[in-house]
């Protein structure tokens, strides 16, 4: 059996599970999710517990049992506490300010870059060049992070560029300049 899909998920105190036909909605106090999952998975609420359960051992039914759950979790964590991922702009002149919704982007480029953020999902910067993006659903959060990211990622030879907090970039050596046999 599934070590993570055999786990039950607590429900805490201030969330709603509702389980239909068309899928789950969970309510809390951060906001609403709905998702779809696939009809042969039996997701059961009993006592502020979740219960995914699976009907065979099937391949596919056991890759579907811990993703269910997974899935579940997530949605259970995002609407009770939220999902944070935290960037941080590395490089001379490098920068990130608000303006209303947007985040605004000063990293080496001729222009700005401004960023809308998607629905769900909001952005905190903190100094000038610490950058929080901020939602419920842990897909979203992690999506856009990353595509932060990719607008300006590290550089291997200086280290400038956006990165995740706390994240090791490897310097490359740069051209050993020698002496002549």
């Amino acid at each position: 059996m599934s070590r993570i899909g055999r786990m039950p998920i607590t429900v805490p105190t201030g969330v709603k599970v509702d389980i239909g036909q068309g899928g789950v909605t969970v309510k809390g106090p951060k906001g609403e999710l709905h998702r779809s999952f696939d009809p042969s998975m039996s997701i059961a609420l009993k006592e502020n517990t979740l219960i995914v359960s699976r009907p065979s051992d099937a391949r596919e039914h056991r890759c579907l049992h811990g993703l269910t759950r997974s899935l579940l979790a997530n949605m259970v964590q995002g609407v009770s506490q939220g999902f944070e991922k935290n960037l941080e702009i590395v490089g001379v002149g490098y920068r990130a300010e608000k303006a209303g919704e947007k985040l605004v982007l000063r990293v080496g480029l001729s222009h700005t870059l401004e960023v809308a953020p998607p629905k769900g999902v909001s952005f905190a910067v903190e100094g000038v060049n610490k950058i929080k993006v901020i939602g419920i659903d842990k897909e979203a959060v992690g999506e856009t992070a990353a595509n932060l990211r990719e607008m300006r990622p590290p550089d291997t030879y200086k280290g400038k560029g956006i990165r995740y907090l706390g994240e090791k970039v490897r310097i490359k050596p740069g051209k050993a300049i020698g002496k002549k046999k």
